[in-house]
């Protein structure tokens, strides 16, 4: 096997990504820090607070979680912080990132939809709304988890410091504590983040995860309850990316092949199935970067699990729906 080395491919496929990877980082640990430092988390937990006091979760999870609506990165550099300050447990920094699914997911939402539509049409609608009910059922499934698996709050800790601190924060004093704190956790975020990313490109260039892909890709004859015609749409969701099975799928429709149903129900398999390995290589270079390593891995395993059941259980649901109906 011949391996390509060349500058365009380093560049392209390592140093600008991470390059890129590294400034996101970098933005949504300062505003993390910045908004922690001018006491803006009460107010964004109030966003959260109902929700949040189900689910027995503190003040800075509920601020996470309306952070999330708009950026990933800040949201998890927030229960970062707050783990490493002891703020909150192992298990509740874990239900914390998971309780995230639906607001993550909305961050996401508008480009699979508008990815999907030109696609597949009016089957774009039907998909993104089964994976969004997906998303709100985890994030539901938590709400429930945490009356079990989390001590009572402390009266008044929802809102945990939002009723109290009432003066004013002095901003120059908020902005030198932030840039402290910037400039203590970033190096230690890049030491982490730029090897594991630099791995993660070689083990690429090296054909691991087309291998893995393949495999899985490999095993869609499982689901021989679908025409073979659909299973294509699986296999090449699974073997390329999303846009190439929609692109096999809006093919097939075009050609009156598959029903809309045949089409939604292949396409949850195929993101049911090529989920995993693409997560673990994406995600898991940025998470070492913000969580400790082995939380990071404990988190992305947590998350798959979560998400492969809450998908096959909406896909279950929805294929037992169209069955009676027609």
């Amino acid at each position: 096997m011949e391996f390509d080395l060349s500058w365009p491919v380093l560049w392209n496929g390592l140093f600008w990504p991470l390059i890129r990877l590294t400034f996101f980082i970098s933005i949504g640990l300062f505003i993390g820090n910045l908004i922690e430092s001018l006491q803006w988390t009460r107010y964004a937990a109030k966003l959260a607070e109902p929700l949040a006091r189900r689910a027995r979760l503190k003040d800075i999870s509920a601020a996470a979680f309306a952070m999330a609506f708009f950026s990933g990165i800040t949201a998890n550099t927030m229960l970062a912080e707050a783990h490493e300050r002891g703020d909150i447990s192992d298990r509740e920094l874990i239900l914390s990132n998971l309780f995230n699914a639906l607001p993550t997911y909305f961050l996401h939402l508008p480009t699979i939809f508008f990815i999907a539509a030109p696609f597949i049409g009016g089957t774009a609608a039907v998909y993104v709304g089964l994976t969004a009910t997906a998303a709100l059922l985890r994030t539901l499934t938590i709400t429930l988890s945490g009356r079990f698996l989390l001590p009572p709050l402390e009266e008044g800790c929802i809102p945990c410091r939002l009723d109290e601190m009432e003066e004013k924060v002095d901003k120059s004093s908020a902005l030198k504590k932030t840039m402290k704190r910037f400039r203590k956790r970033l190096p230690k975020i890049l030491y982490i983040t730029t090897p594991i990313y630099t791995l993660f490109f070689f083990l690429k260039e090296f054909g691991l995860f087309s291998w893995l892909q393949d495999l899985m890709a490999g095993q869609v004859g499982l689901f021989s309850f679908l025409p073979p015609e659909a299973l294509s749409i699986v296999a090449f969701h699974m073997a390329a990316e999303f846009t190439a099975g929609l692109a096999v799928a809006s093919a097939l429709i075009a050609e009156s092949s598959l029903t809309e149903m045949q089409v939604v129900m292949a396409l949850m398999i195929g993101n049911l199935i090529s989920s995993p390995v693409r997560a673990f290589r994406h995600q898991f270079p940025y998470y070492a970067g913000i969580f400790k390593p082995r939380m990071a891995l404990r988190l992305i395993v947590h998350n798959q699990l979560l998400r492969a059941t809450s998908v096959a259980v909406v896909g279950v649901a929805y294929g037992i729906y169209m069955y009676f109906m027609q």
